[in-house]
């Protein structure tokens, strides 16, 4: 009998060992990409962000006023799928209802779900970003009678977040309404925390928690075995990599110029089928230019990764057969591209274009100033030298 409780004594002393030295060396859930705002409109904003292993997420939001965030329960905002709150590591919220030009705080949760069975879901840890601290998020919805903007573009990026940096802290950030991210931003799409770590981590960390980016797909974003998660990462009007949308004076009509190689190259392992996507592309193009949001913005600028005008790559001659003619009777005022690593600026009637074309370099960035019948230019480097200026009015 004393041998019987010796043993059920020995076992339990281990039991409870076992559970504390778990608890103590467990690692508790955390955020791998930290949030960013997606397209942000008038009434609306979507904010993302991942954790490291299955949670329940949501935002809660309130006005900038003088109240503390904590002084009253804050509304709630959850990812829902046919009446059901969404489970995953990737976390998308869209806040609705706001109102325009008035700037909102909001913090972001997400609580770890440790079991999910039938009539059986358990939960572990709940985190947030700091708001007792620390400060909560803010961002401004978007201002219905804007005129003028201000915002920089970065392409070609390949996962060097220190050049990133350097590049978005030659630009005055605090006037700036968004970001344009043109493409390559990663190599590849072999994980999707390559692009956690590549490049969003770092724009929530210089601006992305408060301003927005809009994101142009470049050809290798459509590469590596996580690529097809491509639009988990973004939000956009049509839901897809191509998208119009109007910002003060300016339409922006941003286009993905797919993969470069024909598709039947070895690289794509015989999954790629980017003709027939850039034609139905093309479809949509002839359709949205006849649009009253592309026809009545005073000024209309065109994102496209890869450049126009070349015919020695496959996917230039797709650009230059599909979207071309659409684009030169479109009356576009400047079309922005990257691709080749290096500067070129193409004036309207060279080449083909019935635009300029302006292509960035991966080593400067482009800060804008657009409304007022103009668009202006400033090509900078990442040490704050300026390079060159352009300006450019309508001709049409």
């Amino acid at each position: 009998m004393k041998y019987l409780q010796h043993t059920i004594i020995t076992l339990l002393l281990a039991v409870v060992s076992t559970i504390g030295a778990g608890a103590q060396d467990e690692v508790p859930m955390h955020f791998t990409c930290l949030p960013y705002l997606q397209n942000v409109t008038e009434d609306e904003a979507t904010i993302i962000w991942a954790t490291d292993r299955d949670a329940v997420s949501w935002v809660e939001v309130a006005p900038d006023d003088d109240t503390h965030f904590y002084a009253t329960e804050r509304p709630k905002h959850f990812s829902t799928t046919l009446g059901k709150k969404d489970i995953g590591t990737m976390h998308r919220i869209t806040v609705k209802g706001l109102e325009p030009n008035t700037v909102y705080r909001y913090r972001v949760y997400s609580k770890e779900v440790t079991k999910n069975a039938d009539m059986d879901t358990r939960y572990g840890r709940t985190i947030a970003n700091d708001v007792y601290r620390g400060r909560p998020f803010r961002f401004r919805t978007m201002n219905p009678g804007e005129k003028a903007l201000h915002f920089a573009v970065v392409n070609d990026i390949h996962e060097d977040a220190p050049r990133y940096s350097r590049l978005f802290q030659q630009v005055d950030s605090a006037s700036l309404d968004f970001m344009v991210l043109n493409g390559d931003m990663v190599n590849n799409m072999n994980t999707i925390e390559q692009p956690f770590n590549g490049f969003l981590n770092t724009s929530s960390r210089l601006f992305a928690t408060s301003i927005p980016f809009y994101m142009v797909r470049g050809n290798h974003e459509t590469r590596g075995t996580q690529s097809q998660r491509y639009m988990d990462l973004y939000s956009t009007p049509t839901g897809k990599p191509y998208y119009a949308l109007r910002r003060g004076d300016v339409c922006f009509v941003v286009l993905d110029a797919g993969e470069d190689k024909p598709d039947s190259d070895i690289e794509y392992n015989d999954l790629a089928a980017f003709d027939q996507y850039r034609t139905e592309e093309a479809e949509w193009l002839a359709e949205t230019v006849k649009s009253d949001i592309f026809a009545s913005a005073p000024l209309r600028i065109v994102l496209i990764h890869v450049p126009p005008g070349g015919r020695d790559w496959h996917g230039q001659i797709e650009v230059n057969d599909k979207f071309m003619p659409i684009l030169n009777t479109a009356g576009v005022d400047l079309t922005i591209s990257g691709h080749l690593h290096e500067h070129q600026f193409h004036p309207k009637g060279s080449a083909g274009f019935n635009f300029p074309l302006l292509i960035n370099s991966n080593m400067d960035i482009l800060d804008i100033k657009a409304g007022d019948g103009a668009i202006d230019v400033k090509i900078i480097d990442d040490s704050g030298r300026m390079k060159k200026e352009l300006h450019f009015t309508p001709d049409r």
